[in-house]
Order: C-alpha cells, then sequence, then structure tokens
C-alpha cells in the first residue's frame, strides 16, 4: 500500500511539474516577440561594429557616385546633340565605359556591408577607383590631338 501512494505521489508530482513547465500561447508569443527584440538589437550592434568610418565613408562615395552619374547623363546630352562632333563614336564608347566603372563602384560600396573584409584595403582601393574614375572624366574631355 505504501508503494501505491509512493507511486501515486510520485505521479501527482510529476503532473504538476509538466503541467507548470508548459507555457500558455500568450506567453510563447511574449518568448518570441522579446527574442525578435533581442535578435533587433544585436543586429544593430553588429552594423555599428561594422566599422565607424564606414557611413561616413559611404555617404561620401554615394555623393560622388551621384555626380558621375550625373556627369554622364550630361555628357551623353552633349553628344547626342544633332550635328556631328570630332571623334563622337569614341567619346560615345569611352563614356559608356565609365558608366560600368561607376556602376561597379556604386556595387561594390554596397557589397561591403555584407562582406566584411578588410577596412583600410577596401577604402584604399576603392578610393583608388574612385580616383581613377574622376581622372578619366577629366580626360575625356580633352583633345589628345597635338
Amino acid at each position: 500500500m505504501k508503494k501505491n501512494i509512493s507511486k501515486l505521489g510520485l505521479g501527482i508530482g510529476l503532473f504538476v511539474s509538466f503541467l507548470s513547465s508548459c507555457d500558455s500561447p500568450a506567453q510563447k508569443e511574449e518568448n518570441a516577440q522579446k527574442d525578435v527584440k533581442e535578435a533587433e538589437a544585436n543586429l544593430q550592434q553588429a552594423k555599428n561594429e561594422l566599422n565607424p568610418e564606414y557611413a561616413a565613408f559611404k555617404a561620401d562615395a554615394e555623393l560622388k557616385i551621384a555626380a558621375n552619374e550625373k556627369r554622364i547623363m550630361e555628357l551623353n546630352e552633349i553628344l547626342n546633340k544633332p550635328g556631328k562632333l570630332p571623334l563622337g563614336e569614341h567619346r560615345k564608347k569611352r563614356i559608356s565605359e565609365l558608366e560600368e566603372k561607376n556602376s561597379r563602384l556604386k556595387s561594390r560600396i554596397f557589397a561591403y556591408e555584407q562582406d566584411r573584409s578588410d577596412w583600410e584595403t577596401f577604402k584604399r582601393e576603392f578610393n583608388h577607383d574612385m580616383d581613377g574614375l574622376g581622372k578619366a572624366f577629366e580626360d575625356l574631355g580633352k583633345d589628345n590631338k597635338k
């Protein structure tokens, strides 16, 4: 008889602990919301840890890229005006190449967020390419005939 009472007590104890460990749907939802908030906070912290310089660098690069896009549009308008310009086809090809380079720079600046490669190397290479593009715009307007 004592064994039956102990088994019954043990069974009731296990049943009560089982019921107390189960969460209600409202409790599960609340826990899920807490997990989501924590994940968002971790994501924001990871973005901030990316590089404090990156935000300013990206903003500056986006301004330069936008200025390049505007310059490309202006050059295309000039070349597409009626009347034949000297070296028109050559310059159109060159402008097309510059437009492609500008696009690649634009995609590289956004891809850095996912890659998180070496910051100093990325910055040096990106600035070199951006400077080269600026120099190419300057050279485009020069007449190489001398």
